[in-house]
């Protein structure tokens, strides 16, 4: 009997800090994790390890968070959750629109995160 593997998420932060801390907040939940902190870096490895889920800061350094989203899902159907600093009703709306499954302000919620994700990728693979 073989085992599934584990989900794997993309998480796209710039903060070294925060990235580890969703690392470790996903490795020990049961997910595999890769991890970029630019946009550049996030793009390539959504093409190259074809991550069940992306976890996008939109404050990054080299691309608009909102680009990134929209590259990503332009080259395949990866569901995406967007996390900002920003509440703002004309971001979330755009993400919305580039096919985001959501958007969480900062500072998450991590333990219903941990329980939203798995229908975020439900979703998106149906």
């Amino acid at each position: 009997m073989s085992v599934a593997p584990a989900p794997l998420v993309l998480v796209v932060e710039d903060s070294d800090a925060i990235r580890a801390a969703f690392t470790i907040l996903l490795e020990e939940s049961g997910y595999a994790v890769a991890a970029a902190a630019t946009g550049a870096e996030a793009v390539r490895l959504a093409q190259e390890r074809a991550p069940d889920l992306v976890l996008l800061d939109l404050g990054l350094p080299d691309i608009p968070g909102l680009d990134v989203a929209r590259r990503i899902k332009a080259a395949a159907p990866i569901p995406i959750v967007a996390l900002t600093g920003r509440d703002e009703a004309a971001d979330r709306d755009a993400l919305m629109a580039a096919g985001c499954a959501a958007y969480l302000v900062k500072p998450v919620d991590t333990q219903a995160l941990i329980r939203a994700l798995p229908g975020y990728i439900a979703t998106e693979t149906q």
